[in-house]
């Protein structure tokens, strides 16, 4: 019979495959449970990252939780920023100048034949020595005086403008020009002024500023404005007050990226049932320890105060849920607390973000180590299946032999056989 060495091929895989098919089995599972547990730990910690992120937002120099808000009895003459210090309250403004500041602009000189002397705070810049009056406006502009010179052109005429930087009278500049060349004055540099109370002009308390803005001008309300009254318009009426709609949005962003927080850790820490599918992360007290850290700190008073005494409560499923009317009527009565509660150093945000970052830290954080210990698991996967694969490549060789040399032999003696048929 001839030799068919499909078929020893075909016995040396499949007894091959016996020898290592146990240990080629448990790599798979291994493998496996170990790319489940990393992916859900990945996902874990975008989902922490991503909550971490929207405190980060509500906590922040430019943010705060309570929002107050000012209306006006008029459009146009002023905005106020209003922080979460100021009182509510009503006042009258008059604005009667706006700040400017001081612009003059030199005519007359034309560039390749520039002359005469121009004086800039004290310090003199002799025209003659520049050949353009680009470079003459460059020299300016490096000399540091707190003035700018640009070049303006009109019907054929190069204007060279001089600028304040800064607005306000304080800000002005003194300026002399000798030679051939003429000046026009195009604003001169004033403080805005503005009167709380009195009337137009006279009474009440006038106040000044450099620029439009007037910080501070009642605590925690810093206004900026835009339009002069005249004589016989009536008084700009600023209110300020808590911003009910804004401040309810504040604290529903934090119960809607807490409870985004907490479905996702839910989800990969569900224990399945009949119905609904085992979390990657079922059991893992590492895991839920988290959960438990968390809801640990929205019940801790900070402040003296705390979520519940706000109408912020848990439900039955670990979510937050609001009691819009005890919200409003707590926040009302104690609109300072409700701030304090949430923001500052070491209140619940502050608290809630360094608790979050003990986990998602990318230098020691818990589940970076986790997931590093994973992968180094994985590596050693790999060496395995490596090794299993010489394991299966020495036995194939071997059972290949075998089969090779028993078909040989079996040939042989049919050769013989035949000898004495």
């Amino acid at each position: 019979m001839a030799m068919d060495s499909d078929y020893v091929k075909q016995m040396s895989t499949q007894l091959a495959n016996y020898e290592v098919q146990s240990s080629l089995d448990r790599l798979n599972r291994n493998e496996s449970n170990y790319k489940t547990q990393r992916d859900a730990l990945s996902q874990l910690r975008t989902s922490l990252t991503t909550f971490k992120s929207a405190l980060t937002k509500l906590n922040s120099s430019t943010s705060s939780m309570l929002v107050n808000s000012a209306t006006y009895s008029q459009d146009g003459y002023a905005t106020a920023t209003v922080g979460t210090t100021a009182q509510p309250g009503s006042y009258q403004f008059y604005v009667e100048q706006l700040a400017s500041k001081q612009q003059v602009a030199v005519q007359g000189l034309t560039d390749g034949s520039l002359s005469g002397t121009l004086t800039l705070n004290a310090q003199t810049f002799d025209l003659s020595g520049f050949a353009t009056l680009d470079d003459a406006a460059k020299a300016i502009n490096d000399a540091g005086l707190g003035v700018q010179a640009t070049l303006v052109r009109s019907n054929g005429q190069v204007n060279l403008v001089l600028t304040s930087e800064e607005s306000g009278a304080a800000n002005a500049f003194t300026f002399g020009l000798t030679g051939g060349a003429t000046s026009t004055t195009l604003s001169t540099a004033q403080d805005a002024r503005i009167r709380m109370g009195g009337s137009f002009g006279s009474g009440g308390i006038e106040l000044t500023s450099a620029s439009n803005t007037f910080d501070n001008v009642i605590d925690g309300v810093s206004l900026t404005v835009s339009k002069v009254h005249s004589a016989s318009d009536a008084a700009l009426t600023l209110t300020v007050g808590q911003d009910k709609s804004a401040t309810k949005a504040q604290a529903q962003s934090f119960i809607d990226a807490f409870n985004t927080l907490m479905g996702s850790l839910d989800s990969l820490t569900a224990s399945g049932s009949e119905s609904s599918a085992r979390g990657p992360l079922a059991g893992d007290a590492s895991v839920r320890s988290i959960e438990g850290r968390l809801n640990a700190l929205l019940r801790t008073d900070f402040g003296g105060v705390s979520l519940i005494d706000f109408g912020i409560s848990s439900d039955r499923n670990g979510k937050l849920t609001i009691d819009a009317t005890r919200f409003e009527a707590a926040v009302a009565a104690k609109p300072e607390a409700f701030e304090a509660l949430f923001t500052g150093k070491d209140q619940m945000l502050d608290s809630i973000d360094k608790t979050v970052a003990s986990y998602t830290s990318s230098a020691n954080g818990m589940l970076k180590n986790r997931m590093d210990t994973l992968d180094l698991n994985l590596r050693r996967i790999d060496d395995q299946f490596d090794k299993l694969q010489q394991r299966y490549d020495s036995y194939y060789s071997r059972y290949l032999k075998q089969f090779t040399t028993m078909m040989q032999t079996m040939q042989s003696m049919e050769q013989t056989s035949g000898m004495f048929g």
